[in-house]
């Protein structure tokens, strides 16, 4: 294969010739091999930090820092003990922060990998959906308006073509092309016979021969390196993060004024004091608490690619939990996305009813309860012209059944032309396509001038019902002859199929003569010149799930608010079947065009279906409802989408019919384009932020007591009830443990039973103030309390010390159960139960705890000694009381707000 040079100077036949391919495109076995020989249409990838990098990373924190000085200071009083567990502890701290960071990155490679752009190509000579990371040079690539470029292609068809060339170019307005070669010379924004890797089809169709691939493209030669992940964090993240660095540097400025304060003032014995206002800090500093959050998002994340919703900016997680309102799209989101003809309208009050299954090109067509015969009813063999050669669809049967490349209608309606004249996939095969003007919103119908075999030529349109009527004079009767249109009569077959929900298109035909037309279709020439064939009605039933997703919605507070260019009284008709609420009154884009933005703000709130809306309406849609306060989430799969999906809260995109241009201006991508995955998003939304919000409500508490105790100790010249040592061994077992537990909590019973939340509600409440102080007083009391205990029963200080720390991790252990459910009663079988993840993390403690409790080499390191059997029982029985104070204390707090709800 030659390599291709100056593709925009060439003539496209000389293209296909040089790159030895056809304008039917490559064989599947072809592709594979130059796919091989070239390697994958895939950019470099940025270079990325090595392990051995990010391992040493791990050590770049200002808690690592004081750690490492510690060591150092405990060296050089000879305190090998103390000097290697602190580098243990540092050690194990890093290998924990290296293989969390490693599965953030695998998680968001797994997302990007899904994020893969599609394109339709054609193989073997029929179209097909590929990767665009398996294009080849001489793949031939079909494009619509709203789609990425995947490669650098030389126009072979282009219909209505601009593109978005920015990118490249700089140049913010639309390039015009054409398949027009143009000087070798011309600047890379002159070649209008091409079209780049990497930008946007702004309007039109085309058609075009891959040039160029990966880094042989013009992106490619100029930009190098584009591909990045995404750093895993959010505003929640980052600001717990600031929040961890703040609160170090105050803990560090408290321990170094009592490191003075004991050591000139209360005289204690440097070496000791020393390592009580290390552990001071390693107890107070929550430096797990960013990591943690980070594995929790990424789990998130995870969860959400699972049910089908692809995150793509992770502000949108935190979003998702408070999310008020839904607007969705209906087809395809609402409902199934399988259209099938179901009625056929003709003149003088003749309707057809379909039957079939899906998107077969088999099935009966009948007529007052018989089957129809088209031999006998013209008619249907007009249905069947336009249906099949209006279109831009193709069927493809495969093993779960028929499916469609391209508009699930346009797929429908070649199933209609197959099951009128019973040729499959195949009727009309052999006309001739000479011209055609693309379906576009502005317009809103599609017209394609054929040839037929014989020599005589057809002009085919549809479209909406009311644009091509608007294009008629005449009407096609049932016999074959003509007569004047019947506009009223049409209307009212609109609004008769429309209320069955079904979907209305109308088509129209000009048998046009030679003079008439000369191949060149102009929009201004059609007015007046077409006989109406009929109405085709089309179902789309709604999904299932999307019913019950609705529902789930409503119970969550969320409203849900269906936006569709359907007429009126198909969008009601399916809004009543899935379930939306106010289903009598409709806004149609009309009535928003006639209303003030306040108005619409006011109007919006009431109304749950707007129908005949374009994507204009739908941006002024998500600012009026935005306007009232509400979290807006919106999807959209058109390029005219994208300013609404930016405008909106949460934007998402369709990840199967959806453009490019709205996946990169959406927050999400739906990968099956089902309504069912965006409430599924929304409930892991809500996971999310109760899992950091229970990260932080465990963390800070724990945090706290361990750090009072140590200060206490020190004000009052007590002994210290747990060493240093020992407090760096409870912080490192509960963080690699405990801490990590939470991040795999599921969905709470309730999620989708409360209101949203404000999205600028604080992590740190007064609720979460008040819990700090509870539970870092109740832990203090408890360490105190069991030491004083001991020593006062005359053990040894050894074991008042081993007890303590032992009663510390279970008042941890027994907090992060409480924490587990902190929207319901934690005093029942299923909080008790847990989850696999829990429990496997609370044997690995005390698993861990067994062990420095009673192996010698680890007494001797950590100061403890063997406890006996009955003060187990003890210091479990501090843990059960501490559960239950907790636990009543939020039972007294929940009763009192049922009750003062119910007063108000």
């Amino acid at each position: 294969m030659t390599t291709l040079t100056a593709p925009h100077a060439r003539s496209p036949e000389d293209c296909l010739r040089l790159l030895e391919a056809s304008a039917a495109g490559l064989s599947e076995v072809e592709a594979a091999r130059r796919l091989a020989e070239n390697g994958p249409n895939q950019l470099p990838a940025a270079a990325r930090r090595s392990p051995f990098l990010r391992f040493l990373l791990q050590f770049h924190n200002v808690l690592i820092y004081v750690l490492l000085g510690a060591a150092l200071v405990t060296a050089a009083l000879q305190h090998w003990v103390d000097t290697g567990v602190i580098l243990a502890v540092v050690l194990t701290n890093a290998v924990i922060g290296f293989v969390q960071e490693g599965r953030a990155e695998q998680a968001m490679e797994a997302i990007r990998g899904m994020l893969a752009p599609q394109s339709a190509v054609l193989r073997d000579g029929r179209r097909q959906q590929c990767d665009a990371g398996d294009l080849v040079e001489g793949d031939i690539v079909l494009l619509e308006a709203g789609d990425l470029v995947p490669a650098d292609l030389r126009l072979l068809e282009a219909r209505g073509l601009t593109a978005e060339e920015a990118v490249l170019t700089g140049e913010s307005v639309p390039i015009e092309k054409s398949v027009t070669a143009v000087p070798a010379e011309a600047a890379l924004g002159d070649r209008h016979s091409m079209l780049f890797s990497g930008t946007l089809v702004a309007a039109g169709t085309a058609r075009g021969l891959v040039t160029a691939t990966g880094a042989r493209t013009e992106i490619g030669r100029i930009s190098g390196m584009l591909s990045k992940v995404e750093t895993l964090t959010t505003p929640l993240v980052h600001q717990m993060d600031v929040f961890a660095r703040w609160l170090t540097l105050f803990i560090l400025l408290v321990a170094a004024s009592l490191l003075v304060y004991g050591y000139f003032l209360g005289h204690l014995e440097f070496s000791g004091l020393f390592m009580a206002v290390v552990g001071l800090s390693v107890a107070a500093i929550p430096e797990g608490l960013p990591a943690v959050l980070t594995i929790t998002l990424a789990v998130g994340v995870r969860a959400m690619a699972r049910r089908n919703a692809i995150v793509r900016r992770l502000p949108a997680i935190e979003t998702l939990g408070s999310v008020s309102v839904i607007c969705s799209d209906k087809t395809g989101t609402l409902t199934r996305n399988e259209m099938m003809v179901s009625t056929l309208a003709a003149a003088g009050g003749d309707v057809y009813s379909v039957e079939g299954n899906g998107y077969a090109p088999a099935g009966a067509v009948r007529w007052r309860e018989a089957d129809a015969d088209p031999a006998r009813h013209a008619v249907l063999g007009a249905f069947a012209e336009a249906a099949r050669l209006c279109n831009d669809a193709a069927l493809r049967e495969t093993e779960p059944g028929w499916i469609v490349e391209g508009d699930p209608m346009e797929g429908a309606l070649i199933a209609l032309a197959g099951k009128i004249t019973g040729a499959g996939v195949a009727p009309f095969a052999d006309w001739e396509r000479l011209d055609a003007i693309p379906f576009d919103a502005a317009h809103r119908f599609m017209a394609v001038l054929h040839r037929a075999p014989d020599g005589r030529r057809a002009l085919h349109v549809k479209g909406a019902p009311e644009a091509v009527l608007a294009l008629c004079a005449t009407q096609r009767m049932p016999d074959g002859g003509r007569a004047r249109l019947d506009p009223l009569y049409w209307g009212d077959m609109v609004e008769t199929l429309a209320g069955e929900g079904q979907r209305v298109l109308a088509v129209a035909l000009d048998e046009a003569p030679e003079e008439d037309l000369d191949g060149d279709l102009r929009i201004e020439d059609l007015p007046g010149r077409l006989t109406l064939i009929g109405l085709i009605g089309l179902v789309d039933p709604p999904r299932p799930e999307a019913i019950a997703a609705v529902a789930e919605c409503a119970a969550a507070g969320i409203a849900v608010k269906m936006i569709t260019g359907d007429h009126a009284a198909t969008a009601r008709a399916i809004g009543e079947k899935i379930g939306l609420h106010n289903c009598s009154h409709v806004l149609t884009g009309a009535d928003i065009e006639a209303m003030s933005d306040v108005e619409l703000a006011e109007a919006s709130v009431g109304t749950d279906i707007f129908a005949r809306t374009s994507p204009e309406h739908k941006l002024r849609l998500v600012t009026a409802l935005q306007s009232r306060g509400l979290i807006v989430a919106m999807t959209g799969d058109g390029v005219n989408d994208a300013p609404a999906l930016k405008r909106a809260d949460a934007g998402i995109a369709m990840g199967r019919k959806g453009s490019e241009a709205a996946k990169e201006a959406a927050d999400l991508v739906l990968a099956d384009d089902n309504f069912a995955s965006i409430v599924a998003a929304i409930r892991e939304g809500r996971t999310v932020y109760d899992n950091i919000k229970k990260e932080v409500s465990w963390t800070l508490p724990t945090s706290t007591g361990e750090a009072m105790t140590i200060v206490l100790a020190l004000l009052t010249g007590l002994a210290l009830p747990i060493t240093a040592v020992q407090i760096l061994w409870v912080n490192l077992i509960t963080a690699v443990t405990l801490g990590i537990a939470l991040a795999f909590e599921p969905s709470e019973q309730g999620a989708m039973r409360r209101p949203p939340r404000p999205r600028d509600e604080a992590l740190l409440s007064p609720g979460l103030i008040w819990h700090i102080v509870l539970v870092s007083t109740l832990i203090l009391v408890a360490v105190f309390g069991i030491y004083a205990y001991a020593v006062d029963r005359g053990h040894s200080q050894l074991l008042a010390r081993t007890l303590a720390m032992n009663t510390l991790v279970a008042l941890e252990m027994f907090h992060l159960f409480f924490i587990r459910n902190i929207y319901r009663a934690a005093l029942t079988w299923a909080a008790v139960r847990g989850t696999p993840v829990v429990w496997t993390c609370v044997l690995a403690m005390v698993a861990a705890q067994i062990g420095i409790t009673y192996v010698p080499p680890l007494q001797q390191i950590f100061g403890t000694a063997a406890v006996p059997l009955p003060l187990w029982g003890l210091v479990f029985g501090i843990g059960i009381v501490f559960f239950a104070l907790l636990e009543t204390e939020k039972q007294m707090r929940l009763a009192f707000r049922a009750t003062r709800a119910a007063a108000g």
